[in-house]
């Protein structure tokens, strides 16, 4: 074969995409009853033979095969005729006189572990009432909840039949409980008041054997083939029917407990280059260096080129098929800012003109783990570039984590919960999710207001790191969570931040062992005030108009802040808008993290609608006028009474 720079330069030819860009919608294996039609896009290719089989054994034989016929702008084809549902197939692509048998790129399910397609009649995947369903009406809110599929239920207490812990089987199981009757599940979930459900990644990943559970464990950031459910949280990884049923029953379990289904995507790179689009097109799908070698802004060795035209295809293809196939209503893009504004714009558009305005929505992580080197030079999808993004398209701000906690990447290093009180001019500006500090946030959609996800420590193991007494930790969890609820934008929670999750001081735990990342569901019943307190806080949040105006003018809506130490005082403008009333024309919002309580000064009267004691308040407030005490390491949010 030739050298990778070789390829490339062929790809960078202008007259290569003249010859070879394909805009249909046909690639992949199109089933009907009576035939099946395949196209797949190999442009290099001298020679490509569609291999069939009966099962995904690797040793078996395809009982028939047919060369392919060359087709137009670098596809081949054939039609196959009888009813194929569930037969295997690969492709023996030739090309520089090197054959390679490979998956299909666009392959819809597999046989275990990804190597082997499989042809699929979607109909016959659908559960019960699946033509017909739909999400659940849009919140006044957004309150989304990291979810892994095998962390959701691997937990023995959490009420699941064995044979279902781990698997996508479980979240369609209804009405578990711990030991001490507790609901577990979706059913805590919504109780919660989350109203979208993060998965991280459910696509067919590397790192896992799927026909060998056991005590395998990985977050599953290393796609193969980015169009199939993942094998290993299937029944039966053999199946290729099974994997969809199941993951769809899923969703529909998350939409008929009235929550959305948001799901995380890395188009930004992929296991290794043995896969399908290496071998189809070799290196067309990727970043070199000059030099020749792969870029790496991803650093897990190769970056995606998106910004080639058949690779911006293939993701924009991938996305519509998941939001129509699945239902999925959202997506999260892994290092986002690997990708081009262009096409994270074009996404979102497609969205919008397939599925109405705003509908389906899109946020990532504005950044990447290095530097790219790109085809040409264009905008990437980073924080500096939000204001060149759609307005609808939100980003991880990250500030907002390291001033409430401390950095990610310094394990003993405090925010302004944990013993850094001088950030509280920063604090101020949480409020408004940024928007008076930072020009280039266009409306609150745009952050995504977070403490803790998957990465790095947890917010509790965070303060066992920084805080040595329990008491004090557990003042600091409350008075961060306010912080982050508190706040226009668009609120993020890890799984299990409701009962202090803990995953014992680990800070990188994509392989570790299932027992330290699997949800702890006895948590339900040692912590159920800290549960209880979460959901007052969403509650309460709901019904304040400052936190949920996403229009341009919401930054408008800081009447005043202002510090003392530690102490951050600010003021808000809560006029109702079209969807939410108001009981309040203004809140306040009073974070004290000094080691010493304070009174702060009151003009009018006052109702206490929440405080570090208790979050439900508002249900019948106290009113007060002249002053108040907030306590050391505490907080209050009053609202002037009418």
């Amino acid at each position: 074969m030739k050298s990778p720079l070789e390829y490339i330069n062929k790809y960078k030819d202008s007259s290569f995409h003249t010859q070879f860009l394909y805009d249909g919608n046909d690639l992949g294996a199109t089933y009907r009853t009576d035939y099946t039609d395949f196209r797949i896009w190999s442009p290099l290719a001298s020679l490509v033979v569609l291999n069939l089989y009966n099962t995904d054994n690797p040793e078996e034989t395809p009982f028939d095969t047919r060369v392919m016929q060359k087709d137009v702008y670098g596809t081949w084809t054939t039609r196959i005729p009888g009813d194929l549902h569930a037969t295997f197939y690969d492709y023996a692509i030739t090309i520089d006189n090197q054959t390679t048998i490979t998956i299909d790129p666009y392959a819809i399910s597999a046989g275990a572990n990804g190597k082997r397609g499989a042809i699929i009649d979607l109909a016959q995947t659908n559960p019960a009432n699946w033509t017909n369903e739909q999400a659940p009406t849009t919140s006044n809110q957004t309150i989304i909840y990291e979810m892994h599929i095998a962390e959701f239920s691997a937990d023995p207490n959490g009420g699941w039949p064995e044979e279902v812990r781990g698997k996508y089987t479980a979240i369609s199981t209804p009405n578990t409980h711990n030991p001490h009757g507790v609901l577990t599940g979706l059913q805590h979930i919504k109780n919660l008041g989350v109203t979208h459900i993060q998965l991280m990644p459910i696509f067919d990943y590397g790192s896992l054997d799927e026909t060998g559970w056991g005590g395998q464990f990985n977050w599953g950031y290393d796609p193969v083939n980015y169009n199939l459910p993942e094998g290993s949280y299937s029944s039966n990884p053999h199946d290729p029917v099974a994997r969809i049923t199941e993951l769809k029953s899923a969703i529909q379990s998350i939409h008929n407990h009235g929550m959305r289904v948001i799901m995380d995507v890395v188009y930004n790179h992929t296991w290794d280059l043995d896969n399908s689009l290496m071998h189809t097109a070799p290196y067309y799908f990727y970043r070199l260096n000059p030099d020749g070698t792969l870029s790496n802004g991803s650093g897990c060795g190769n970056d995606i080129a998106c910004e080639r035209p058949m690779v911006k295809k293939y993701i924009m293809d991938s996305i519509l098929y998941w939001a129509r196939e699945y239902h999925i209503d959202g997506f999260r893009f892994d290092l986002m800012g690997l990708m081009t504004v262009d096409i994270i714009n074009d996404i979102q558009n497609m969205l919008d003109d397939q599925f109405g305005k705003g509908e389906k929505i899109i946020y990532g992580e504005p950044w990447g783990a290095g530097s790219t080197s790109l085809d040409y030079d264009t905008p990437l999808a980073v924080k500096d570039n939000l204001q060149l993004l759609d307005n609808k398209v939100g980003i991880f701000l990250d500030d907002i984590r390291d001033i409430i906690k401390g950095s990610a990447g310094d394990t003993k290093g405090c925010g302004y919960v944990n013993g850094n009180p001088q950030l509280a001019s920063q604090i101020t500006k949480v409020a408004t999710a940024w928007q008076s500090e930072n020009s280039n946030i266009q409306n609150p959609n745009q952050i995504i207001n977070y403490i803790s996800t998957h990465d790095n420590q947890t917010l509790w193991d965070k303060l066992v790191a920084t805080t040595p007494y329990i008491n004090e930790r557990h003042r600091e969890y409350k008075l961060a969570m306010a912080i982050n609820l508190m706040a226009q934008g668009r609120i993020f929670m890890l799984s299990g931040s409701e009962f202090c999750r803990t995953k014992n001081g680990d800070d990188n735990s994509y392989n570790a062992p299932i027992d330290v990342n699997q949800l702890n569901w006895l948590a339900l019943s040692s912590h159920a005030d800290m549960i209880n307190y979460f959901r007052g806080l969403i509650e309460l949040r709901s019904q304040l108009p400052v936190f949920l105006d996403t229009t341009n003018n919401a930054k408008n809506r800081t009447l005043s802040a202002s510090t003392n130490n530690g102490l951050a005082i600010i003021e808000l403008d809560n006029q109702p808008t079209e969807q939410v009333s108001s009981t309040w024309e203004k809140v306040l919002l009073i974070f004290n993290a000094d080691n010493q309580s304070v009174k702060v000064p009151l003009i009018g009267q006052w109702d206490i609608l929440a405080n570090g004691n208790d979050s439900w308040l508002w249900q019948n407030p106290l009113t007060i006028h002249d002053k108040i005490t907030i306590n050391a390491n505490d907080w209050a949010i009053l609202g002037l009474s009418s």
